[in-house]
């Protein structure tokens, strides 16, 4: 990342077969301007089988993100981002609103599902569109108007025991800097929220987005936190690796969300190089999620017990660091509830009977208070 200008250096790929000056490509709105919506011109280029496919969610791919998809390691990334036939199956118990966010909206922009904390959709646009949105009901003509956010933030503003807000969408990133700035000013102005959190997928998708004059807003606003969505190894590319030492110096802690998806990353190795990669770019891995039960997304969904052996396995390989913590959101709006796997074998009410990281049993002495 060239610090001085906010661009990413180098000549643009000639295999995205796209007319991009090396200007182009290092600007982020030129990459938002050339983005692919033509599925069967992908699937050529990406040497895919040709699908008749017809998703629910339109197809958008940055040049960026498309060349990270060329790349022979990124294969099981490809399916995530490049509509298919498997869509428009829809399986048993999918919803298109899995989390039930409607029925606990209070105003167009503001989520008010737990207590303490809001989600503020601020924006209905993506530099990508992932094939398992949770959102994909309100992604593209969700779009909040003025009056609405001032409405969420009032909102906000007139309950006290809000302390923390979520800035989502869609992307934040997506907006321009002023436009964001207004709505972090408006949110720190408020006495009693204490933690701002913006989730994106930017960095992954589209690292030229982060740029000096972005970093100079987000600075003005700590603690503000990032929350990034990460899917697989091969998005750690150079880019994205200097997109986030440059969050990382501005002071703004970095965590990462990782959907568990079938034939992406659903295997340990995969799972394991993706969250040791994270540490290396200072990214702390926080959540696991598995797949919301969104319409047309059961070939993505894993079982939750091949994701807890898969936590499991990790405990024996990795630092703890790298290990995060693996959550279902609760159909209807019940908040995430965590799904870790069990190291405890029982009981007695002097011992603890424990699985080590070897597969052996391990004692540990604990009465119980009498």
């Amino acid at each position: 990342m060239d610090h001085t200008n906010g661009t990413t250096t180098g000549q643009p790929p000639g295999h995205t077969a796209m007319a991009m000056t090396p200007k182009e490509w290092a600007d982020w709105r030129s990459q938002l301007r050339h983005a692919l919506d033509d599925a069967s011109a992908v699937r050529r280029l990406l040497g895919m089988p040709p699908e008749e496919a017809c998703g629910r969610l339109p197809m958008k791919i940055t040049p960026y993100y498309l060349d990270v998809l060329m790349q022979s390691e990124a294969a099981p990334l490809r399916r995530t981002v490049v509509p298919s036939q498997a869509e428009e199956r829809i399986g048993p118990e999918e919803y298109e609103d899995p989390l039930g966010e409607t029925a606990h909206q209070t105003s167009a922009c503001v989520v008010h599902t737990y207590p303490g904390k809001v989600l503020f959709l601020a924006t209905d646009q993506c530099a990508v569109h992932c094939r398992y949105c949770t959102r994909s009901r309100w992604l593209g003509h969700g779009a909040c108007s003025e009056r609405d956010w001032q409405a969420g933030i009032e909102y906000i503003r007139s309950d006290s025991t809000i302390r923390d807000v979520l800035i989502s969408g869609g992307d934040p990133l997506m907006m321009e800097d002023a436009r964001l700035d207004e709505l972090l000013d408006a949110l720190r102005s408020i006495a009693h929220v204490e933690i701002i959190r913006i989730g994106t997928k930017m960095p992954a998708a589209l690292p030229q987005r982060i740029t000096p004059w972005l970093l100079e807003v987000l600075k003005k606003y700590h603690p503000l936190w990032m929350v990034i969505h990460f899917t697989h190894a091969s998005e750690l590319t150079p880019e994205c690796a200097a997109a986030c030492g440059c969050l990382a110096d501005a002071g703004i802690p970095l965590a990462a969300q990782t959907v568990l998806l079938k034939g992406v990353n659903d295997d340990e190795e995969s799972l394991c190089a993706l969250m040791e990669g994270l540490l290396k770019i200072r990214v702390r891995p926080y959540y696991l999620l598995q797949c919301d039960p969104v319409i047309g997304s059961s070939h993505f969904r894993v079982p939750i017990r091949k994701g807890q052996a898969i936590i499991r396995s990790l405990h024996g390989r990795t630092t703890g660091l790298a290990i995060p913590a693996y959550m279902v959101d609760a159909p209807g709006g019940g908040g995430k509830v965590p799904v870790m796997a069990s190291f405890v074998e029982g009981y007695d009410g002097t011992h603890w009977q424990l699985n080590d990281c070897q597969g052996g049993i391990k004692t540990y002495y604990d009465p119980e208070d009498t």
